[in-house]
């Protein structure tokens, strides 16, 4: 009985935790456009998670702007056309569509740099590897993304299976996962996980690579962050900034300490 009772709780909590994980703001994706496309050598795109939207990266999107990245992103539609519940594809394809628009209006723009949280993560790699994104893109940066499923996908199920595809391709090794796995990922491109296992939404080793061989996959530990906290915390940031760099072929920022990750190979 204890045992059962044991195993409730820690459920209940889990229930919470996700349910504080979403948060339902339909106005999230009204921003104001600051980005000069006409200037903008190092363009970064964000692509915000299931049931999110664009403001869950006001933080993260200020600081990159403090250090002179162009920041833009794509409302991608889903419920009431605020909440991220579209198909991981289709978003992907909708991604494609908006940055050949862009090129074709600011040809002079630079290489572009996705960063994507959670579900996000999976749209930019869906993008680079099956809708010719790689000849766009420098570097793909995913924060706690579910590279191989996750088992928190099977609640969502019971309160999402009937409004998204996204969350049945989020289940544990699902078709969708399977598929986007076959084939090797285009070596041009710098393709950094960072996950922690403080991450409850997407638990290791959910958002682990495999790297196959290729030496510009990386998956880089930090610690104790939860989910919501990849787009936040300094120290996650601190490692962006590097992947940023170490793309771009920059110096690598010097506050980054790499006593505090682990990299996995």
């Amino acid at each position: 009985m204890g045992l059962v009772s044991g195993q409730l709780r820690r459920l209940k909590r889990t229930v919470a935790y996700l349910r504080g994980y979403l948060d339902f703001d339909r106005h999230g994706n009204d921003i104001v456009r600051r980005t000069d496309f006409g200037n903008c050598p190092r363009p970064v795109l964000l692509l915000y998670g299931f049931m999110s939207t664009r403001r869950t990266f006001e933080v993260l999107e200020h600081r990159l702007r403090r250090d002179q990245y162009c920041v833009w992103s794509v409302n991608l539609g889903g419920l009431f056309d605020a909440f991220n519940t579209r198909g991981i594809d289709e978003c992907a394809e909708k991604v494609r569509e908006k940055i050949e628009r862009l090129y074709a209006r600011f040809p002079t723009m630079g290489p572009m740099s996705i960063i994507g949280h959670s579900m996000g993560g999976l749209i930019g790699r869906y993008y680079v590897k099956r809708l010719g994104g790689d000849r766009r893109v420098k570097n793909l940066i995913t924060l706690g993304t579910p590279h191989n499923g996750s088992p928190s996908a099977y609640f969502g199920l019971v309160s999402h299976g009937l409004i998204s595809r996204s969350i049945w391709q989020m289940t544990p090794m699902s078709p969708f996962i399977r598929r986007l796995k076959i084939g090797a990922f285009p070596r041009d491109v710098r393709f950094a996980s960072i996950f922690s296992k403080g991450d409850k939404v997407n638990p290791f080793p959910a958002c682990i690579l495999e790297d196959n061989g290729n030496p510009n996959l990386r998956n880089i530990e930090v610690s104790d962050v939860s989910h919501r906290e990849f787009v936040t915390r300094r120290t996650v940031y601190q490692v962006v900034r590097r992947e940023l760099a170490l793309g771009y072929g920059d110096p690598t920022p010097l506050e980054v300490t790499p006593r505090r990750l682990v990299t996995l190979k």
